[in-house]
């Protein structure tokens, strides 16, 4: 038995790849009157002195800001609404829903899907204005008490643990009570790696590049243009260049004719017709010819 395989998911990281900014300094320092520095200054102590991974230290030092007026999840999907992107977003979005794919892909059943994978807030993403294109959101969770305000992490993700959110992209297992785990054949997960397009900025996304990488797909390192101190971009070209993490780099810009869109067009396009091309291929070996009688 084998599915379709008809879907092409291109995977994003949020801070610095779709966003210029971190999404808690962006809505949530000002929202709460939290200093910037001091903040992240009590989260990497955490780490140094006191062994945290990275994402329970901010999480920790978050709660511990807030004090007795922690939010509710519902305030903090609103002030998601604030998100800023990097030009074309969330345009491209819907620019790739309308008219990317020729009438030959459409035929055949081929579609372009989103993901977003964070190690930020997932509830800050759902209240953004990329919340409607996409079709999986995943990142670091509260728990919330009988009153409703946030209380414990209920979901943590780090860099490392990102790649299990590609399996379950690839495996179609996005309700989190489903196991990852799980046995499945190749020929019956819906999101095979080759079609798969993984976006991001910088070394902590490099377990995700090399997934996708090893296992047939591609990856894309984006930069900030507007970083007079160029650390954006050589982040990138140190990916590129002398890690062989990523074979394409590009500025974050996703509007029409832009560098990255293009590549990310011409990636969708290729895909598209290897899948068209494939199953030309098994219909062929599968088509028994009818014997052809003398006349």
């Amino acid at each position: 038995m084998s599915v379709p395989q008809n879907v092409i998911a291109i995977v994003y990281d949020y801070d610095q790849t779709l966003s210029p900014n971190y999404m808690q300094e962006e809505v949530l320092f000002p929202a709460f009157g939290i200093d910037s520095r001091a903040f992240w200054k009590k989260a990497q102590e955490l780490v140094r002195e006191h062994g945290y991974d990275n994402e329970l230290a901010y999480m920790k030092v978050l709660l511990d800001c807030l004090g007795m007026d922690r939010p509710t999840n519902a305030r903090l999907k609103e002030l998601g609404g604030s998100l800023r992107f990097y030009p074309g977003l969330p345009q491209m979005f819907d620019d790739f829903a309308k008219g990317l794919l020729s009438s030959q892909h459409v035929a055949h059943g081929i579609r372009v899907e989103h993901y977003i994978i964070s190690s930020g807030l997932k509830i800050l993403i759902e209240g953004s204005r990329l919340a409607p294109f996409v079709q999986g959101i995943f990142g670091c969770e509260f728990a919330e008490d009988e009153q409703g305000h946030i209380t414990f992490p209920k979901r943590v993700i780090s860099h490392t643990q990102k790649t299990q959110y590609l399996f379950r992209i690839n495996k179609g297992l996005l309700d989190m009570s489903q196991d990852v785990n799980d046995h499945m054949p190749a020929g019956i997960r819906p999101v095979p790696f080759q079609n798969m397009i993984y976006i991001g900025d910088g070394p902590t996304d490099v377990p995700c590049f090399a997934v996708v990488r090893q296992n047939g797909g591609h990856a894309i390192a984006v930069y900030n243009p507007e970083d007079a101190s160029r650390v954006s971009f050589k982040k990138c070209y140190q990916l590129s260049t002398h890690a062989d993490r990523v074979r394409h780099i590009a500025p974050a810009d996703f509007r029409t004719g832009s560098h990255l869109r293009l590549i990310l067009e011409q990636m969708v396009n290729e895909i598209s017709n290897r899948i068209v091309e494939s199953r030309a291929r098994e219909m062929e070996d599968a088509t028994v010819r009818a014997p052809k009688h003398a006349v």
